[in-house]
């Protein structure tokens, strides 16, 4: 593929809001995990919450249709290290039809319909007349909310296949820019907690009591988090200044295997992560970093450590932030593109908070600690419910 700028972008979760808070978090190996205590939720487990997220308001002419908790840290990442006025700059290069916006989230506003069903009329059971369906629980809302924020009219999409959502929008949009239907694009992914989400994991008995250990020998399940994260993609790669974020190459597999186990030789990954390289022209010896997936399940991270081995061997550097951050589920797929660009700016490898000892199938190059090191490609993997995969590879403008 034609390689695609990351102009700006921006990040918002439990590590704090903005580039840097995520910088200095990462490099330092601090988790942003804490016991629940979400809104009524009682569960022994740990989320990555974002702190101030109900105190957001939207603005007047929107807050009447898009009021939620999803549209809400949206709104404080799109306003988070001057992205919005970025946004903007672009928007009067190319004009408002020229700008899409391609996110991806798994339950955008599903709390607010939670929340309604408390308050349902006695009687009849109907829902409370203020609950806003298309602006909330909606899995368009969160764009359909950024479109008007930014008063575009152009093309815009969410992408709803669990936790690689806001991976493959970085494909649809980088597909859309590649045909000349757009100019620029608002890719990510916003992913609020919600009691769906938290019971339904739990249910499946995929949450652990602790923070979560990606790919620790004792790992017991995952730590749920939220997030908004967000990129401006341009074209223009030629004009881009040197050392700034690129987007090399896309994978997207889908195994099909089991609704919620991955592939246990992980096959589907395999094939995205290939795909990913293909795209991009490069082999597997130029990547010198990967952020896994690294649930921190046992299934998960077993079947994402065979499909590495197989493409890569035991040699490239690797790691799992979501220790950091929790599994953001459809934020976590652009959260990590940006904990890879992050890498690729500042000569960094990313370490994996909350591991203690790596488990010994297989073995890969996995890095317990943040070091200082250039990295000039990185490959990010995103793997969701159902075998829907997607492998990223960025690099550096030369």
């Amino acid at each position: 593929m034609t390689p695609v700028r990351l102009s700006v972008m921006t990040a918002v979760s439990c590590l704090g809001q903005g580039l840097n808070a995520h910088r200095e978090a990462l490099m330092a190996g601090r988790s942003g995990l804490t016991p629940c205590a979400f809104e009524t939720v009682s569960l022994d487990t740990y989320v990555g919450e974002v702190p101030g997220v109900d105190a957001v308001q939207l603005p007047d002419h929107l807050c009447s249709v898009f009021d939620c908790r999803n549209n809400r840290l949206a709104l404080m990442g799109l306003e988070t290290d001057g992205f919005a006025d970025r946004v903007r700059e672009a928007i009067g290069r190319y004009g408002v039809h020229r700008v899409g916006v391609f996110l991806g989230t798994s339950t955008a506003g599903i709390l607010e319909t939670e929340l309604a069903y408390r308050r349902r009329d006695p009687d009849t059971g109907a829902l409370p007349a203020d609950f806003r369906y298309r602006g909330a629980h909606n899995a368009f809302s969160v764009a359909d909310f950024t479109r008007a924020y930014f008063g575009l009219q152009g093309e815009a999409m969410v992408i709803s296949t669990a936790c690689s959502s806001s991976a493959k929008v970085f494909a649809a949009a980088a597909r859309q820019l590649a045909l000349g239907q757009i100019d620029a694009a608002v890719v990510g992914g916003v992913d609020t907690l919600c009691l769906t989400t938290l019971y339904g994991f739990a249910s499946l008995g995929l949450t652990s009591p602790q923070a979560c250990r990606p790919f620790d020998v004792d790992r017991d399940g995952i730590s749920i988090g939220e997030a908004a994260a967000f990129v401006l993609l341009e074209r223009g790669e030629n004009a881009a200044p040197a050392g700034t974020p690129m987007l090399l190459g896309t994978g997207e597999s889908s195994d099909a295997y089991h609704m919620s186990s991955p592939h246990p030789e992980g096959l589907g990954a395999q094939y995205a992560m290939t795909s990913a390289l293909r795209s991009a022209g490069l082999t597997a010896a130029d990547i010198d970093y990967i952020n896994l997936h690294g649930t921190a399940t046992p299934a998960n991270d077993a079947a994402e450590g065979l499909a590495v081995q197989a493409v890569f061997g035991d040699a490239t550097l690797c790691s799992s932030t979501k220790g950091a951050t929790g599994h953001t589920l459809g934020a976590a797929g652009a959260l990590e593109a940006i904990v890879c660009a992050l890498a690729l700016q500042d000569g960094f490898v990313p370490g994996s908070p909350g591991t203690q000892t790596i488990g010994a199938e297989p073995a890969l190059a996995y890095q317990l600690q943040s070091t200082r090191q250039t990295v000039t490609t990185a490959l990010t993997n995103s793997f969701g419910f159902g075998g829907s995969n997607c492998a990223l590879v960025l690099g550096v403008a030369a």
